[in-house]
Formats: C-alpha cells, sequence, structure tokens
C-alpha cells in the first residue's frame, strides 16, 4: 500500500530527493494527498492536507535530516490529530492503511490548493497572534481548522456542508 503526496512547486524544490514520477501502487481509503510548505520563524512546517476529506495535519520544524524519518513523522502527527479531534483508530490499522509515503510533484488540484491557501492565510494570522513556533499549540491550531465548515459537494445545498472532521470519521468508520 502506498499513500501519494503531491507536493507544491515550492515544496518540490526542498524534497527533490524524495521527489517520485512514477505513481505505482494506488492508494488506500483514504486517497491522495496534497503538500505545501510555510515558514514560521524561518523553520520549515508542512500542511499535508487530505484530498478527498481536506482533513489537514500539520508538521513543524522540518529539517533537512527529518526527510529520511518523514514517514514516521507524518504517521505520528497524523495519528496524534486524530486522537486530539477526537477520533479514536488503532495505530497499526492507520500505519497499515497509510502504507509508504510517495513524494510526487504537483497535480494541479485546483481544489484542494484553494483550501490549503485559505488554511495558510488562517495560520498566517495565528503566526502573528503567537509569535513564535514554541508558543503556537499545534494540535489546537490544526483542530480549529479541520472544524470549519467546508462545502465538499458541488451541490448548492446548505446541507452539504460539514467539516474535515467529520468527513475523516467517515472515511476511516470503515476500517473498524
Amino acid at each position: 500500500m502506498q499513500t501519494h503526496i503531491y507536493t507544491s512547486k515550492k515544496l518540490e524544490k526542498l524534497i527533490k530527493k524524495l521527489i517520485q514520477t512514477n505513481e505505482g501502487d494506488t492508494s488506500g481509503i483514504l486517497g491522495k494527498w496534497n503538500a505545501t510548505v510555510f515558514y514560521v520563524n524561518r523553520k520549515k512546517c508542512w500542511l499535508v492536507s487530505n484530498a478527498k476529506t481536506q482533513y489537514s495535519v500539520i508538521l513543524t520544524d522540518i529539517k533537512a535530516a527529518d526527510l529520511r524519518n518523514i514517514e514516521q513523522l507524518f504517521k505520528n502527527a497524523f495519528f496524534a490529530q486524530l486522537i486530539y479531534d477526537g477520533i479514536l483508530v488503532d495505530y497499526g490499522v492507520l500505519s497499515a492503511q497509510i502504507g509508504t509515503l510517495s513524494f510526487h510533484p504537483t497535480d494541479n488540484d485546483k481544489r484542494t490548493t484553494g483550501f490549503q491557501n485559505q488554511r495558510l492565510q488562517t495560520f498566517q494570522y495565528w503566526i502573528e497572534q503567537f509569535g513564535s513556533i514554541e508558543n503556537m499549540p499545534i494540535k489546537k491550531l490544526a483542530n480549529r481548522l479541520n472544524s470549519d465548515l467546508i462545502h465538499m459537494s458541488k451541490n448548492r445545498r446548505n446541507s452539504d456542508y460539514t467539516t474535515s472532521i467529520k468527513e475523516i470519521k467517515k472515511v476511516l468508520a470503515t476500517l473498524a
């Protein structure tokens, strides 16, 4: 099993060695993810969003040395964020469902990119509010991002509004 993560052009330049051009295995029930980089006090942070659910995970202070353990860092951050958001799932099952990470150049998914850009704007406000990465409650802030109302369907009904947390719960419920 592989989880495909499509990177922004900025992030692609930073992790050239990890970028693959072949697609390989299909993704599991979680589908593909998109990742972009942003900075807090000159420290690299990643915003990784699931394309299906728009659920976001934030990886903070990623250094070049961390890239060889990025798979474990992502799985741990994703699991910890799920726990913080009140979603209980077995780590072994989640890890198996994620499998290995494969990083790819951008897939120009405008919908997910739009969600990420909006979330980065919100995050920029919090950066100014908290000042430094050490003062930021990352899991709490990611929870706020994942709790925002989003519109998931092409219809324009009010009943189609949901949150990323509700959507990821639906997807992960099939694991149980």
